[in-house]
C-alpha cells in the first residue's frame, strides 16, 4: 500500500513540474517583442520644402533702330536714320513729304530736283545743304552732322550738267552704312575711285536724255562696285519704269519702285 502511494505521488510531482515549465515557456514567448522582417521606416524631420528653381527668361533685348530709305520717284529719295532723323535728298516727285526734314540736301539747280516747298515741315536746326556749299571754288565739301556723315563728290560731266554746278553724295551713317547717290551725270573720273571705299548702296541716274543712258550707268555701276546698285531717275516725265529698271543690268541690281521703302 505505501509502494502505491508513494508512485501516485511521484507521478503528480511529475505532472506538476511539467505544467510549470509550460507555463513558463509561454509567459517568455508573451514577454519578447514582435519583430518584423520589413524595414521600419524612420520618420524624417520637419523642413522646409526646398524652393522652387523655375528657369526665369532674361528680359526681352531691344532691337537697335535701323536706318529706312523711301524712293519717292525720279531723282527723289527720304532717308530715316537710326535716330530718327529726316533726310530729303532732291525732292520733287512721289508722295511721302509730310515727315518734318532734318536735313534737305539738292544735287542741282534744275526744277525736278529743288522742290523743296513739298516738304511740309521741318524741325528746329534742319540744315540744307545743295550744290553751292558742297562745291566750293573746285573743293568737294564733307559735312559730319553726327547722325550722317554728308560728302559731296563729282556729277554733271555732260552736256545738260556741268560738274562745276553738280555734285552727287555720299551719305555715312552712324552705323558705318553707306549710300551713294549719283544725282544727274555721266561718268566721272572720280567713280573709278569709289571701288576702294566697299559702298553699301548706289544709285545711278540712267534716263540717256538728259544723262547717262542705262549701259553707261550699268558700266558706272560697275566702276563704283556698291554692294547694291539701284537705277534711278530713268524716265522724263516718270517716276519709275521697271521695264528700264530691269535692263539696267549687273550682277548687284537692286530695284526699288516709287514708293517702296528699304531697311538700310
Amino acid at each position: 500500500m505505501k509502494r502505491i502511494l508513494l508512485g501516485l505521488l511521484s507521478l503528480i510531482l511529475v505532472i506538476a513540474a511539467a505544467g510549470c515549465a509550460a507555463n513558463t515557456e509561454a509567459n517568455e514567448a508573451s514577454a519578447a517583442p514582435e519583430t518584423s522582417s520589413e524595414p521600419t521606416a524612420i520618420p524624417e524631420p520637419d523642413s522646409e520644402p526646398a524652393p522652387s528653381m523655375e528657369a526665369t527668361e532674361a528680359p526681352p533685348t531691344e532691337e537697335p533702330n535701323m536706318a529706312t530709305l523711301f524712293y519717292q520717284g525720279h531723282g527723289s529719295l527720304r532717308v530715316t536714320t537710326a535716330e530718327g532723323k529726316v533726310i530729303y535728298i532732291d525732292p520733287y516727285a512721289g508722295e511721302g513729304y509730310d515727315s518734318p526734314a532734318d536735313l534737305i540736301l539738292v544735287t542741282h539747280g534744275h526744277s525736278d530736283h529743288t522742290a523743296v516747298d513739298l516738304i511740309k515741315a521741318q524741325n528746329s536746326g534742319c540744315q540744307t545743304i545743295t550744290y553751292e556749299e558742297a562745291l566750293v571754288d573746285g573743293e568737294y565739301k564733307t559735312f559730319d552732322l553726327g547722325y550722317v556723315t554728308v560728302e559731296a563728290v563729282e556729277a554733271g560731266n555732260n552736256p545738260n550738267h556741268d560738274i562745276t554746278v553738280c555734285v552727287g553724295y555720299i551719305l555715312t551713317f552712324s552705323d558705318g552704312k553707306t549710300v551713294y547717290i549719283s544725282g544727274d551725270t555721266s561718268t566721272t573720273d572720280q567713280m573709278a575711285t569709289l571701288k576702294e571705299r566697299n559702298l553699301d548702296y548706289a544709285f545711278f541716274c540712267c534716263d540717256g536724255i538728259y544723262n547717262m543712258d542705262i549701259e553707261e550707268a550699268a558700266a558706272c555701276a560697275e566702276l563704283v562696285g556698291a554692294k547694291h546698285s539701284i537705277p534711278y531717275h530713268m524716265s522724263p516725265g516718270e517716276n519709275f519704269s521697271q521695264e528700264r529698271a530691269e535692263l539696267f543690268d549687273v550682277p548687284n541690281r537692286l530695284i526699288i519702285a516709287d514708293g517702296e521703302e528699304i531697311t538700310l
